[in-house]
Parts: C-alpha cells; sequence; structure tokens
C-alpha cells in the first residue's frame, strides 16, 4: 500500500541521547519508529545525523518528503533503494542514517498495520521461528566507568528454557544472583551499565568466574540448561600506541598473538559459547583463526562488518565467522538489513539482532530477530527499554504461534 504520509522529529532514547522518530501512514494506519544509538561504534557504521545536528537532519527532511509520500511500504528493498538514491553516499552522510532507519521501519510497520500482520512478516511473510533472549548480566567497556572489566559485556542465555517467557526469566534469575554475590563481597555501592548489567571494579577474568559460578547455580536449582558468552568490544581494547589491546582491570596490554591465545584460554575455561569482537575489525585472518581453533563455540562479528554485505563477503571468503550480529541502524534502513541477514543464512552464518546501548521503549527488534531469521535477540535484561524487546517477543510468541530456534546451538 501507498505511504500517505510522513513526520519526522527529534526525540530522546534510553541514555539520553538524541534520536530522529517518524511517523508514516498508510491507509490510515500509524507506524512509528525511533532510532537507537549506539556508544561503541564500527568503523563502518552510517552516519546518524547531517553534519553530526539531529536538528538539521529533520529540517532537511522537507526537501524530499514528497519522493517517500506516495511509495510502496511494503517494498522494503525498494525504500532502501530510493532513501540510498536521495542520500547518494556510502554512510548516509547527507540525510543521515537515524532518519533512515525511522522512516524505513515506520512504514513497514504502518503497512503491516494497515494489512492486519506484524511487522515481522513485512520483512519475512513465512517468519515464525523465535530467538533465544541474550542478556547482559556484568559489564563494562565503553558500557560502564573506567573502574569496571575492560571487555563490554558477558551474557547469560536460557538454551534450555521451554519458551521466551521462561527463557527471560532464567536471564533474570542469573541477573540477581550475580547482583547479590557482588554486593556481598565489595565494599562501595554495586552500581549498572548502560545496559542494565552490572558494572563492578573487579577484573575480566574475576567477572567471568563469577557469572559462570552463578549461572550454573541457577541451572542446577532450575533444571535448565544456561549458557555464557562475552561480547570483548575488542576495537575499544585496542590501542595501535600500546602495540596492542589494553586492559584497564589489569594494566596489561596484549600483542595479537597473546590477545588470540587468551581469547582461547577463557573460552576453554569458562565454556563460553560465544565469542563477540574478539580482535580489532580489521583483523579478518584474526577472526579466521579463533573461527578454525574454537569449535565448539560461535565467533561473531559486530564492528567487524557492521551490517554491511560487502563487509560480510570478505568474512565469508576467509571463514572468519560463523555467526554474524544484524543492527539495523548500523547499515541504515532496513531493507538493507534484511538484504545483509540473508545472505549471513545462505553461507550458514548464526544471527543476532541487536539494540544497542542507546536504545529507546519500543519492541522493534523483536520483530526483526523474528523477521530476519535471528537464533539469538540480544537485548539487556533490566531497563524498560530492554524488556519492552522481549515482551514484544512474548506476544510475537503468541500471534505466530513459533517455537524457538535451536537449529544454531553449538555443544
Amino acid at each position: 500500500m501507498q505511504i500517505q504520509d510522513v513526520r519526522v522529529r527529534v526525540c530522546f532514547n534510553g541514555r539520553g541521547d538524541l534520536g530522529i522518530e517518524a511517523d508514516v501512514r498508510v491507509d490510515g494506519k500509524l507506524g512509528r519508529a525511533l532510532s537507537p544509538s549506539g556508544a561503541s561504534l564500527g568503523g563502518g557504521e552510517a552516519v546518524p545525523f547531517v553534519e553530526g545536528s539531529a536538528e538539521k537532519t529533520v529540517a532537511q527532511f522537507e526537501s524530499y518528503k514528497k519522493r517517500i509520500i506516495g511509495f510502496d511500504a511494503a517494498d522494503i528493498d525498494g525504500m532502501a533503494r530510493l532513501l540510498r538514491e536521495i542520500d547518494g553516499t556510502r554512510d548516509y552522510s547527507r540525510i543521515g542514517g537515524s532518519l533512515a532507519y525511522a522512516v524505513s521501519v515506520a512504514g513497514a510497520e504502518a503497512e503491516g498495520r494497515a494489512r492486519g500482520v506484524p511487522l515481522c512478516r513485512v520483512i519475512d511473510p513465512r517468519s515464525s521461528v523465535l530467538p533465544f533472549p541474550l542478556g547482559n548480566v556484568l559489564g563494562g567497556g565503553k558500557h560502564a566507568s573506567d573502574l569496571s572489566p575492560s571487555m563490554q559485556e558477558i551474557l547469560v542465555t536460557a538454551v534450555g528454557a521451554g519458551s521466551v517467557a521462561e527463557a527471560e526469566q532464567l536471564n533474570f534469575a542469573v541477573h540477581r544472583s550475580v547482583g547479590r554475590r557482588l554486593a556481598k563481597s565489595l565494599s562501595y555501592p554495586l552500581g549498572r551499565g548502560d545496559e542494565g548489567g552490572w558494572a563492578p571494579g573487579i577484573t575480566d577474568e574475576e567477572a567471568l568466574l563469577v557469572v559462570s559460578e552463578e549461572a550454573a547455580r541457577v541451572q542446577d536449582e532450575k533444571g535448565r540448561k544456561i549458557r555464557v558468552g562475552l561480547d570483548v568490544a575488542a576495537d575499544s581494547l585496542y590501542d595501535e600506541k600500546k602495540g596492542g589491546y589494553y586492559y584497564r582491570s589489569t594494566g596489561k596490554t596484549r600483542s595479537r598473538e597473546d590477545q588470540i591465545s587468551f581469547i582461547g584460554e577463557i573460552c576453554d575455561r569458562f565454556n563460553l559459547f560465544y565469542i563477540e569482537d574478539p580482535m580489532h575489525e580489521d583483523d579478518f585472518d584474526g577472526y579466521a583463526k579463533l573461527h578454525s581453533a574454537l569449535k565448539n563455540t560461535l565467533i561473531v562479528g559486530d564492528d567487524i562488518y557492521t551490517t554491511d554485505p560487502e563487509r560480510l563477503k570478505l568474512g565469508i571468503k576467509g571463514k572468519s565467522t560463523n555467526g554474524v550480529i544484524v543492527k539495523v541502524n548500523q547499515i541504515g534502513s532496513l531493507g538493507e538489513a534484511a538484504r545483509f541477514s540473508r545472505m549471513a543464512r545462505e553461507h550458514g552464518q548464526v544471527l543476532t539482532a541487536s539494540h544497542r546501548s542507546g536504545d529507546n521503549e519500543g519492541g522493534h527488534l523483536a520483530h526483526f530477530a523474528v523477521g530476519f531469521g535471528c537464533g539469538l535477540m540480544k537485548c539487556g535484561v533490566l531497563g524498560g527499554e530492554r524488556t519492552a524487546k522481549v515482551n514484544e517477543l512474548i506476544r510475537l510468541s503468541e500471534e505466530l504461534g513459533g517455537t524457538l530456534d535451536q537449529s544454531w546451538m553449538v555443544s
């Protein structure tokens, strides 16, 4: 159906950062989307605003708004091409990636509401398989203070759960158990980072030990298998002047080879099923070495790909990963993220749809995860902008009658 009207405005996400919100009407039905923002950014991400200004991004929209009105909202690939044509740059620097995100997502949502189907079915009419929630229990990096662990997120997912609701309850249980243990052992008030994960002043290995032991405790109590993963966010650690990866929690710098060895060691020691961004974003060969060595671990690329099909082609060719992160706002539009996801699935990559540290109260991520065919949905654990994603996934599980996707699981 044709887009009848579009309005855009400046709004705020859960971290207080500026974002672009779009209202799109199709057959009288409203779709609304607000762009998120990240703290840990890959080098290839779309530029969020025109000349760094959200206000200028909105003001400029009036000059090309007429090209969007009348467009077929069901054609998400065509909308992506139209936005690229209007912009004319590689990184959306002329219209702003945040605006491309908001307009493309709101348009698809309005189309779904006009047809009486969920957004995920606009993305893929056959979609029904549900992802497991992947939650940030303890973290540091750019999501917390300099006293917190160096690595960004220690994650859990309840692969033994029988439903989305049970999986999230188990993630909550681990989060609470970790919090109680840390509160007893620390001499200062325990805080949380941007995504709701605990952010204590301990080393990375101490943090991994705490989460692994508490996940095992909850697993034994509930009788449901829970796995632990890690987002290293290695780009945030890499310091060219220091000659390697600098770990602030210990003051230690690891060379490239030391980093590869260290990642292998902690995967074995803590039985990690998932490692995200273990190396610098341009070290495709370093990723490939880990992929080759760690047969039972998902080696997941985020900053290395930034949801860009051209970078994904390099990773596929070099056998760099067996898992990818998909973030719509990294590439700009919904249609481009859908194309990336199709390519990743065709080449055997396990998909994880991910939130951003500066996210909003909407539930669109759940629709992305189902529509793109993701095995995991990385959405944090606590905070309204985090639970909104899981709550929407629970609603989708009722509407679609789908089952949790276990096909991606590693031993």
